[in-house]
């Protein structure tokens, strides 16, 4: 599958997929006229990319969990950074749960106010 097709099928650009290919995210094989071919498991690869970057996490932790991907197994050392990883998006989640709530306060107050 070229460049293009994985782009529009995962939903980012074709310089994201060079971006990941730069990081050693994604490693396309190439046609014998050089153009970037990927297999069809790359659009979901990108698609777990896309999930771990909104939930902040950097290129280079990616790249260190990628046999985690991969294989669905680890190390201890990946074992303990996926643990602090969804420690620290829980905690994320719980601020925002709680910025949520007094948001809907407020907005609870202007409208009994408007009543």
């Amino acid at each position: 599958m070229r460049i293009g097709e994985v782009a529009r099928r995962s939903g980012v650009s074709v310089r994201a997929l060079r971006y990941y290919e730069e990081q050693g995210l994604l490693t396309p094989g190439r046609s014998s006229g050089g153009q970037r071919e990927y297999t069809e498991d790359a659009v979901g690869r990108v698609r777990v990319f896309q999930q771990l970057y909104a939930a902040g996490l950097p290129s280079s932790r990616i790249a260190e969990l990628l046999p985690c991907i991969d294989s669905d197994t680890t190390t201890d050392h990946q074992l303990a950074m996926l643990q602090a990883e969804r420690d620290r998006i829980r905690k994320q989640r719980d601020h925002l749960t709680a910025t949520l709530a007094r948001l809907d306060n407020l907005i609870k107050a202007a409208d009994d106010r408007r009543a």
